[in-house]
């Protein structure tokens, strides 16, 4: 069909669902028919004046394709197989000036979204959920959604790729409630909770890769999130803690397990200008808080002004069976602090092989050696914290400069997502090198 042909099909499809109400970006009943395989990609603003009417466009296989623009709109995206891509990552901006809660919200399966800003949301720049509740629903305390009686129901298979989520109330990119899925040539910053964050599946299936996320209280964070759950390959600098794995009651499927982090430069998280999270953890590279059967391996961990990383518990869930193996710590306050000031105490957790200075306790490496009986006691330990400074509001968080573009982002056809990821192979993922230290640089893609 020719150009102009197609864009008179769009058209007319546009008026008469429009016509019939389903303008909200919800993927509603009212479109018409199309014969199978005559996907199209519908063009904003020449085809739908905003994206959301291009989103209630479109069917399963279209690409909804964003000139560059300032958009004010909270986009939901509930037709199945639809690919959201800006023309150019930096110039297409989904701003929600403070008054809505979410960005984008994917709730349907295979959804990609890609190649755009997303910014300014009281609570997250991209949402990926298939909780209704979490979709209605208000933040917790601590961040993440309490569902209350809701079942746990599955968002089967996203993918959100060169996005860059910045200034957002709660979290920049938010997978909860969502299974087979990848997070991946992003960036985060300016998040008030986190960065990046996996809540609430098991197992998981996704995968967390070639990200950076700087400037957020914290980059990365999985709560009640494991079972083939990744997290590869990324820039966790400058936030106020690199990357936390933890349980929380607050979200279904507790406690954590099951998560690998591997190949991750994770240093200097001890940034100032950031926001504060609830719980006031600064300095800290990882935080391993009541999760367990996790596995640690060839990180790098540096200046970090507190610990490199910490392991404790969460209220009664304890962290049991974590492995910390081959990871390079260096210059921070201690490389590596058990501690478990109440009665809830860890087990079978262990190091092996890994370069490090000083521990709490003492001589942990030894004491606590891979590989360890699941049933033998963590020890506990203490030292000297520093004071954690005062955060700043979210939305005096430094702007983001110029990101990586999606390749081919006009030219290519809509991205199809597979039903479940190909999963890394960790085993030949190496530490990375102290030059990616430097500013700007950028863990290379596994």
């Amino acid at each position: 069909m020719p150009r102009s042909g197609l864009r008179a099909l769009v058209a007319v499809l546009g008026v008469l669902a429009l016509v019939a109400g389903c303008g909200s970006g919800d993927g509603g009943s009212g479109k018409g028919r199309r014969p199978a395989g005559a996907d199209v990609t519908i063009r904003v603003p020449a085809d739908a004046p905003t994206i959301s009417a291009a989103v209630s466009l479109a069917h399963p296989g279209d690409l909804v394709l964003v000139a560059p623009g300032v958009y004010h709109e909270s986009v939901r995206i509930g037709t199945a197989d639809v690919t959201l891509r800006g023309e150019s990552r930096d110039k297409v901006v989904i701003d929600g000036r403070l008054r809505q809660p979410n960005g984008v919200v994917v709730a349907a399966p295979r959804v990609a979204v890609e190649n755009l800003t997303v910014e300014n949301n009281t609570q997250n720049g991209v949402l990926v959920t298939g909780s209704a509740a979490a979709v209605a629903g208000s933040p917790g305390r601590t961040g993440g959604y309490d569902t209350g009686d809701e079942p746990v129901t599955f968002l089967k298979s996203f993918l959100v790729s060169y996005v860059t989520a910045t200034r957002n109330g709660l979290y920049g990119i938010y997978a909860f409630s969502a299974q087979n899925g990848v997070i991946e040539h992003s960036y985060a910053s300016g998040g008030a909770d986190s960065g990046i964050y996996v809540g609430q599946c098991r197992p998981c299936r996704i995968v967390v890769r070639d990200n950076v996320a700087e400037l957020n209280a914290v980059g990365y964070e999985g709560t009640n999130a494991g079972g083939e759950m990744y997290v590869v390959g990324n820039r966790l600098v400058g936030n106020r803690v690199g990357l936390t794995t933890d349980s929380d009651h607050q979200e279904k499927l507790g406690p954590q397990r099951g998560a690998v982090v591997a190949g991750n430069l994770i240093a200097a998280n001890q940034q100032a200008a950031t926001p504060e999270q609830a719980d006031g953890g600064w300095g800290i590279g990882v935080g391993i808080d009541g999760g367990s059967d996790n596995e640690f391996t060839r990180n790098r961990i540096t200046g970090n002004v507190t610990a490199g990383l910490v392991l404790t518990a969460t209220a009664d869930m304890p962290p049991d069976t974590n492995r910390i193996t081959e990871n390079t710590f260096a210059s921070n306050g201690v490389d590596v602090g058990w501690t478990f000031p109440t009665a809830t105490r860890g087990r079978g957790n262990c190091l092996r092989g890994n370069e490090l200075r000083t521990t709490a306790p003492e001589r942990l490496a030894d004491v606590a050696s891979c590989p360890a009986s699941s049933a033998s006691p963590s020890p506990s330990g203490t030292w000297a914290k520093p004071a954690a400074p005062g955060g700043i509001p979210f939305t005096d968080v430094a702007a983001p400069g110029a990101q990586p573009q999606f390749p081919h982002a006009t030219t290519a056809g809509a991205t199809t997502v597979p039903a479940v990821p190909a999963l890394p192979d960790t085993t030949g993922v190496t530490v990375p090198p102290v030059s990616l230290l430097a500013d700007g640089a950028r863990v290379p893609v596994r």
